[in-house]
């Protein structure tokens, strides 16, 4: 990615921790010293940034964004990306931290690099999913990690008929579905036993959680292609979720439009860590 001026930056942080609000304090101070406007100051004791708050429009206007949390606080800060199309820079205030790479202690470095032009680009894939009923759109939103239909904990087995560009792919009878992106990958999906994909690949991954029929497998696709789900009859009890954290109720013959979004999610990489080293430390992979 070529070298962009950095003028206007965003911090989201993760809710009710009060070190990571003292760290984003710190950097708004330090963002405001160094000439660079804060879309959105953090606030001691309260939440920016949520989907929603008044705080959400003014991040379309950040040239950075830095997230303070964990992955889940960094999956949320998908929401906020416009058409500006940000450098996203996370720091590690969660458990995992497979997404938010830097530690604490390399945050201010970090940021100065970004400002001196000295970063590398990572472009993620996002998903656009259009939850729709009798031919009216009741709700959209954009993901990092993935679009899952699944059932209750007591509900039946579900039938999830699944199209590829008007092509039938297939009808699913399983407790779900999970379509992933590369980045999701590593996510519900890798727990439904599907497929690592690497983070920059052209890609989007069909996984059913729990088939009724075992030779029903995880399947890749092009992620340029639309993909369409249809709840067929006699299902009840069933939930889309968008990347975990938001949901819909569904009902029979409801259907879910997925494409791929305009807009990329652009992650800055640390100089010290490559993705195979992530998933080594991180997920133990292979161990």
């Amino acid at each position: 990615m070529t070298e962009r001026q950095i003028s206007n930056a965003g911090i989201v942080v993760k809710p009710n921790h009060r070190e990571a609000w003292a760290s984003a304090c710190e950097l708004a101070d330090w963002f405001e010293e160094n000439g660079v406007r804060m879309v959105a100051k953090p606030r001691q004791e309260a939440e920016i940034a949520a989907p929603g708050s008044d705080d959400t429009e003014k991040f379309r206007e950040a040239d950075l964004i830095v997230v303070l949390g964990g992955d889940g606080t960094m999956i949320s800060a998908a929401r906020l990306i416009g058409e500006n199309e940000p450098l996203v820079l996370g720091v590690n205030y969660g458990g995992l931290g497979y997404l938010t790479e830097q530690r604490i202690e390399e945050m201010i470095p970090a940021v100065e690099a970004v400002l001196a032009g000295d970063y590398k680009v990572e472009r993620r894939v996002m998903l656009d999913a259009e939850h729709i009923r009798d031919g009216e759109m009741l709700a959209s939103g954009r993901v990092l990690n993935d679009v899952v239909i699944n059932k209750s904990a007591l509900a039946r087995i579900i039938e999830i008929e699944v199209e590829l560009n008007d092509l039938h792919v297939n009808s699913f009878r399983a407790d779900g579905l999970i379509v992933s992106t590369p980045t999701g990958s590593t996510a519900y999906n890798l727990s439904a036993g599907g497929p690592i994909v690497y983070p920059t690949m052209n890609a989007v991954v069909i996984t059913p959680i729990c088939p009724f029929t075992l030779t029903n497998r995880p399947i890749v696709m092009p992620d340029d292609s639309e993909i369409n789900l249809k709840l067929n009859e006699g299902s009840e009890d069933v939930v889309l979720t968008l990347d975990g954290q938001i949901g819909y109720e569904m009902k029979a013959l409801d259907s879910v439009r997925i494409r791929k979004s305009e807009m990329t999610f652009n992650m800055v990489q640390s100089p010290n860590r490559n993705y195979f080293d992530v998933l080594r430390n991180k997920l133990k992979w292979g161990r």
